[in-house]
């Protein structure tokens, strides 16, 4: 040790505070899942319902379609979301929350305690959250 790292208790595992590799911050990792002005708002319909495209966008006034479309791809690419295709006509999609989004949960509960913190001044600047 260099004096400066606090020592860890024995048997923890390194955390945020004591990860040194820049390149492979895990929590650089995780904030690039859900990193994007739909995701969060995403996963709080998803965590509640399995839900189709169309429910989605009704729940997630001024979305695109395109921009739906590109972040639920993205969740799924990053295995927090399932899409499942119906063969019927016409065509059912649903999607819903795996059991590694639902892991999320505490931290965006997390997030959105810590975001209740937040001044006004600070809202502004940082946009809209999760709402409440």
């Amino acid at each position: 040790m260099d004096g400066q790292e606090a020592e860890r208790p024995q048997g923890s595992r390194p955390g945020f505070r004591h990860s040194h590799d820049h390149a492979g911050c895990k929590a650089q990792l995780a904030l690039r899942v859900i990193q994007g002005r739909w995701k969060l708002l995403i996963l709080r319909e998803l965590i509640e319902a399995v839900c189709r495209f169309s429910d989605l966008q009704r729940a997630l006034h001024g979305i695109s379609q395109k921009v739906l479309t590109a972040q639920l791809r993205e969740l799924e690419a990053d295995g927090v979301v399932q899409r499942t295709v119906y063969a019927q006509v016409p065509p059912r999609v649903d999607y819903a929350i795996t059991p590694l989004g639902r892991e999320l949960l505490p931290v965006l509960d997390e997030l959105h305690a810590w975001g209740e913190k937040v001044s006004p001044a600070q809202q502004d600047v940082v946009g809209p959250g999760l709402g409440g």
